[in-house]
């Protein structure tokens, strides 16, 4: 009998993008997770499944070995420290920026000189900490859940850390995204035990994605 095989996935964009390595490594959803309440969806192989999950969860479900592998994007991974996680590829998907932006207008090229004080709302408090503290700035962080754009409008920060992708929902709320701080793209990650346990299985659709990742970045030279 086969090993079960548990992929977590995270619904929008990763999943998205995910599916077309997917479909390379012969492997199908049998259901849509827009379209379908289950959270666990059966494939066309009956020893494989997907889980969806939050976005920030997917590492814990493979450390823990709810999940034997998945796909999380490096600003999940960075804020989780990738504990006990193996990371063996970089898939090039759901690629954008980690970028602090404040409502235009405000000098952020003063009010962040070393020695100074921001306050800085964000969903990642660990990027943000270490790149305000690679800078001399001391911050007073703030951490929200939800959308990021209304808090320097009403006056709870003076900027924000969040992922940028177009720009156009910071522009929608007159805001500009004024520093880069890390480019983002989501990463395969592996229970290191399960990839022990079941080698046979998992591998050859590591490969499958590592090849796929090699072709697409030989695309873009």
């Amino acid at each position: 009998m086969n090993a079960q095989l548990t992929i977590a996935l995270s619904k929008g964009r990763i999943y998205e993008e995910t599916l077309p390595l997917l479909a390379a490594a012969g492997i199908h959803a049998t259901e849509d997770p827009d379209k379908s309440r289950k959270l666990i969806i059966k494939t066309n192989h009956d020893n494989i499944r997907l889980i969806i999950v939050r976005a920030t969860d997917v590492p814990t479900y493979v450390q823990y070995g709810a999940a034997d592998f998945g796909i999380a994007g490096k600003d999940v991974l960075i804020e989780h420290n990738g504990k006990g996680l193996y990371q063996p590829l970089d898939l090039h998907i759901a690629n954008c920026r980690m970028m602090v932006a404040v409502r235009k207008g405000f000098n952020y090229s003063s009010a962040s000189q070393p020695g100074c004080r921001l306050r800085v709302a964000t969903k990642y408090p660990n990027i943000a900490a270490e790149h305000f503290a690679n800078k001399g700035v001391h911050i007073d962080l703030i951490k929200l859940y939800g959308s990021m754009e209304l808090a320097p409008l009403v006056g709870l920060c003076d900027a924000i850390v969040d992922l940028v992708s177009s720009g156009n929902t910071l522009k929608a709320n007159n805001l500009e995204a004024v520093e880069h701080i890390i480019d983002i793209s989501s990463r395969l990650v592996v229970n290191k035990a399960a990839l022990k346990l079941k080698y046979a299985i998992m591998q050859p659709i590591i490969d499958i994605f590592a090849k796929l990742t090699h072709l697409n970045l030989n695309n873009l030279i």
